[in-house]
This record gives C-alpha cells, sequence and structure tokens, in this order.
C-alpha cells in the first residue's frame, strides 16, 4: 500500500507540473500577444506622426511657393571663348529670392540681391502648371539701414504671401525656407527649426566688400545657400516669419531678418506715396571696441572711413579719421551702434556730433539728409 501510495504521489506532482508549465506558456503568449499589440501601435502612431509632418510641410509648400520669386538679372550678350561675344541673347543669371506682398507687383527681396547699379533685373515666377512667367523689374527701392528692398514689376493678379508674427518666435519651431539655391534651383525648400533669437552678424557684400552690421536676426538651422538670399522663412502654418538673409562659415547656421522688420517698411512704403524714406549722416565708420581703444590710447566710438561729399557730416565739418563718440548725448558702444540711434530719427531732424580728432573733443552740429534709395 505505501508503495502504490508513493507512485499515486510521484503522479501526481508529475500531473501539478505539467499543468503549471502550460499556464506559465498561456500566460507568457498572452503578455507576448500584448507587447506585440503594444509594439504594433506605437509603431502605428509613429508612422502616423511622420507621415501628418511631412503632409503639413507640403502643404505648406504648395501655399507658398506660387508667391515666391528667383530675382535675376538679364544679360544681353554672352562671350564664347573662341569667339568673343556673341549675338545679343535673352539669359538670366539667377542671383537671388524675392516674395509677392502684393498682387499689383510689389516684391520684397535683400538689397544686397539688387545692389548692382545700371544692371536690368528680372523676377520670374512659376505657375501651377510648370511655366515660367518672367517680369522685368521697373522700380528698386532699397533701404539703407536693412539688407532690405521693395522691388516692382508690371503684373496684376499675383498671389501675396502671408505674413506672420516674428516677435512670437519660439527658439525650437519648425521652420521652412524656400528659395532659388545657388542661384539654379528655383522653389528650393529646406526645413529646419529657429536655432535663436536676436543674433547680429556683419556679413560681407561680395559686390561692394562692405561689411554691414545686422542685428536682431533670427538663426534657423534650415539650409540656407547662396541664392536663397530674400526668400522666405515661413512656420508651420505658411505664414512668413523672416527673410533670409546671410549664412554663418559653419554648417547649418544661417540667419533671417524678422519679418515685422519688413512690415513696417512696407507700411512706409504706401503711404509716402511708393518710396523708403531713410536718415542719413553720410559716413561709412568702423566700430572701435573698448578694448582695442585702450590699447591705442582713444576713445570708443566709431572711426570714420570715408563722408559723402555734400552729406549732412560733410556740412558739420567731419573727417575722415574721426572717432565718433556721441550722437545727440548717446554714448556710442557695442550695444548702442551709430546706425540704432539714427533709425530713431527722421530725416531733417538736428544731431548734435561729438567727435575725437588729434587727440581733441569737438562738438559739432548737424541736420539728417534723406538717403538715396536707388
Amino acid at each position: 500500500m505505501m508503495l502504490r501510495f508513493v507512485k499515486f504521489r510521484a503522479a501526481s506532482l508529475i500531473l501539478l507540473v505539467f499543468a503549471l508549465g502550460i499556464i506559465t506558456s498561456l500566460v507568457a503568449l498572452r503578455f507576448s500577444g500584448r507587447g506585440t499589440l503594444q509594439n504594433l501601435q506605437q509603431g502605428s502612431l509613429q508612422t502616423q506622426r511622420v507621415v501628418n509632418e511631412e503632409s503639413a510641410v507640403i502643404d505648406v509648400v504648395q501655399k507658398v511657393s506660387p508667391s515666391v520669386v528667383s530675382i535675376a538679372i538679364e544679360n544681353r550678350q554672352l562671350f564664347n571663348p573662341l569667339f568673343g561675344f556673341s549675338t545679343p541673347t535673352e539669359k538670366q543669371s539667377g542671383i537671388g529670392t524675392g516674395f509677392v506682398v502684393s498682387s499689383d507687383g510689389l516684391i520684397i527681396t535683400n538689397k544686397h540681391v539688387v545692389s548692382q547699379q545700371g544692371e536690368k533685373y528680372i523676377a520670374i515666377i512659376k505657375g501651377a502648371d510648370g511655366q515660367e512667367k518672367k517680369m522685368p523689374v521697373t522700380q528698386i527701392n532699397r533701404d539703407p539701414f536693412n539688407d532690405l528692398a521693395i522691388i516692382k514689376v508690371d503684373a496684376s493678379g499675383l498671389k501675396p504671401i502671408e505674413f506672420g508674427d516674428s516677435d512670437k518666435l519660439k527658439v525650437g519651431q519648425t521652420v521652412i525656407a524656400i528659395g532659388n539655391a545657388l542661384g539654379r534651383f528655383d522653389n528650393t525648400v529646406t526645413t529646419g527649426v529657429v536655432s535663436g533669437l536676436g543674433r547680429g552678424v556683419s556679413p560681407i557684400d561680395p559686390l561692394t566688400g562692405v561689411a554691414e552690421k545686422l542685428d536682431d536676426l533670427v538663426q534657423t538651422d534650415a539650409a540656407i545657400n547662396p541664392g536663397n538670399s530674400g526668400g522666405p522663412l515661413v512656420n508651420i502654418g505658411g505664414q512668413v516669419i523672416a527673410i533670409n538673409s546671410a549664412i554663418a562659415e559653419a554648417q547649418n547656421i544661417g540667419f533671417a531678418i524678422k519679418i515685422n522688420i519688413a512690415k513696417q517698411l512696407i507700411a512706409d512704403f504706401k503711404s509716402s506715396g511708393g518710396k523708403i524714406s531713410r536718415p542719413q549722416l553720410g559716413v561709412t565708420y568702423t566700430y572701435i571696441a573698448r578694448d582695442v581703444a585702450l590699447l591705442n590710447g582713444v576713445p570708443e566710438g566709431e572711426l570714420v572711413r570715408s563722408v559723402i561729399k555734400d552729406s549732412a557730416a560733410f556740412k558739420a565739418g567731419v573727417k575722415v579719421g574721426d572717432i565718433i563718440t556721441q550722437l545727440d548725448g548717446q554714448k556710442l558702444a557695442d550695444q548702442n551702434m551709430l546706425s540704432a540711434i539714427i533709425r530713431t530719427k527722421k530725416v531733417g531732424d538736428p544731431v548734435k556730433i561729438r567727435v575725437f580728432r588729434d587727440g581733441q573733443t569737438l562738438d559739432l552740429a548737424a541736420t539728417l539728409q534723406e538717403a538715396s534709395t536707388q
């Protein structure tokens, strides 16, 4: 009897282990299936998010592209190295980008895009059918304060771009750049984010060799190439929030002028009967920083490089080599540049100029004149 009981217990134990094994396998299979389902659901959500993001960018490009134009210089003679100059022909050399701001032909771009005097510029816009429409530029108005220009073409029915509010920009938000990359690839699209705000750079105009101080710029990692200049930087809603203007000598660093600056420029342009009116002192200068000034035994300020004949500065007696240390009682410094103070003035405003010359301080008086925008 004892033997049978032991055998019975052993058999029962084996059955119990077997049953537990089956239950464990079923539970594991159930949880494994749940994990697989969760993974599939997560993968589906991830795919959906990517599709939504791509769809948003595509929608923006379709919305904005009809308002983007390529800016080109029309060359009427081509040089053949074997036969010299050919007969006059129509050829366009793309140099930049712009975008439509009014249906009757107002376009905004960078000043350096249309800086060459005496050249014949054209704006090229591509229709929904892929056909290009070439429009001669009939008027160019350059802003002396910013790297901006308003140009005019004889056209109607153009699609103006929608403006955003650059004061509401946040670091990290998605942006899309559209432009004539390298002057050859029109309506090239790149994406990125706002990398920084309030940046300042001094890009050198390759045509003039002059460095121009630009302040309060938007920094972005969206690829901006030569030819993108003047093109729109837009948000995910398809609103232009900045104008692509400069690139740094490094990868993934580009700069754009806030659209609110351009909005004010356009408003002033329209209210003044179609011209840009800006005050001008009439000097070119280089900033002497405090540490450089101390090393050279001179005051901090703006070193005058040239004086425009018959300008306000010329009439006031400012000379090449002077260091302007104050304008209207405001000390000139890295955070208070001469150009920034003049921007707060109007044409015809009187200003007091304090200069350092040959070891002496002189106080001069001038009346600001209107700067040329042509």
